[in-house]
């Protein structure tokens, strides 16, 4: 599938190494005012090539709107196109990739999935394809049913270490002077949404927002509230007591992370993203080729050794589309 979401829909192509990547966001309502810099900030927070602790790839990543927009960039209603080009690419790091399958990468079950796979970059299990959910997510969170939502995601644990920005960013730094990679924890924190969105039985909020951020690539657990934790704790623990303060009803803990029934109670919304290694390494690793013959996979190319760095922007956005989603079916337009 590449579409996601049913009222706000972010259908995307291209691959990694291909000539553009680029999507179509469909349901935006017209009479929308889109700031394009809003647009910028997000898509250079997931940009390649910042800093020594994520890959080298030099992409500017400007997006072109094509479709659906004004030349006031107010929106018209109509699907909104974008694309951005590719021109940061080298191909060749991957010739012997095309003929091996690295572990933990979807090579091998691209291949038995469709009969072939796209070495270079990973094509479409690219993390590259996260810039078009930025977009989409940048321009969601312009809704004017948005804009008292805040969307805050962080890294707070690398390796199982958590600590200061340095502390975390040298975690990262012995995973790549040994070749080797590392995963990590993000934390998001959506504030401001009404109590009322969501569906109940398969709808649920938490299963959108689970969906979501188990189809970033690399997401390995995803968990609301308290989580996992609560599977050890006791009822009389967990129990969110509702109180009334000037005759708004809240609650005084927030265990269940704002959701309750799958349908938001009015407090924040927590939940954290694992992120695992990144399976291409800057190291030999024993693995087959296409006709099951051991093999030694030489590491080359330019790899995020964290994918939870860059991770945190695509986080944001995509829960501001499945935020954004659900606002639009309960009507909630301006709000």
């Amino acid at each position: 599938m590449n579409t996601f979401g049913r009222n706000l829909r972010l259908t995307t192509f291209g691959e990694s190494h291909g000539k553009a990547m680029g999507g179509i966001l469909d349901g935006m309502p017209g009479g929308v005012k889109i700031d394009m810099e809003v647009i910028l900030r997000e898509t250079a927070r997931r940009r390649p090539g910042q800093s020594h602790l994520v890959t080298a790839r030099n992409e500017k990543d400007i997006p072109e709107l094509l479709s659906g927009l004004t030349d006031d960039m107010v929106t018209l209603g109509t699907p909104i196109g974008f694309i951005v080009r590719n021109t940061d690419h080298r191909s060749g790091d991957y010739g012997e990739m095309a003929k091996l399958y690295r572990p933990n990468h979807a090579d091998f079950t691209y291949d038995m999935r469709y009969g072939l796979h796209e070495a270079r970059g990973g094509g479409r299990a690219s993390a590259r394809e996260t810039l078009n959910w930025v977009i989409g997510g940048a321009i969601a969170r312009q809704l004017p049913c948005m804009k008292d939502i805040t969307l805050q995601a962080e890294v707070i644990s690398i390796g199982g270490i958590t600590g200061t920005t340095e502390e975390l960013a040298s975690v990262v730094e012995e995973a790549m002077k040994r070749g080797d990679s590392v995963g990590g924890v993000v934390e998001c924190v959506i504030t401001g949404v009404p109590a009322g969105i969501g569906n109940p039985v398969f709808g649920k909020l938490h299963s959108r927002l689970a969906q979501a951020m188990m189809s970033i690539n690399a997401a390995k657990g995803f968990e609301y509230g308290d989580g996992f934790a609560a599977a050890s704790a006791y009822g009389t623990e967990q129990a969110d007591i509702f109180i009334s303060e000037e005759g708004h009803i809240q609650t005084k803990t927030n265990h269940s992370g704002g959701i309750q029934g799958g349908i938001s109670n009015g407090m924040p919304i927590t939940f954290k993203v694992a992120f695992k290694p990144t399976p291409t390494l800057l190291r030999d690793i024993e693995t087959v080729d296409k006709e099951g013959n051991s093999s030694i996979l030489k590491g080359k190319g330019r790899h995020d050794p964290c994918v939870a760095l860059r991770a945190v922007p695509v986080v944001e956005a995509m829960a501001a589309l499945v935020i954004a989603d659900e606002m639009l079916e309960t009507g909630k337009l301006n709000s």
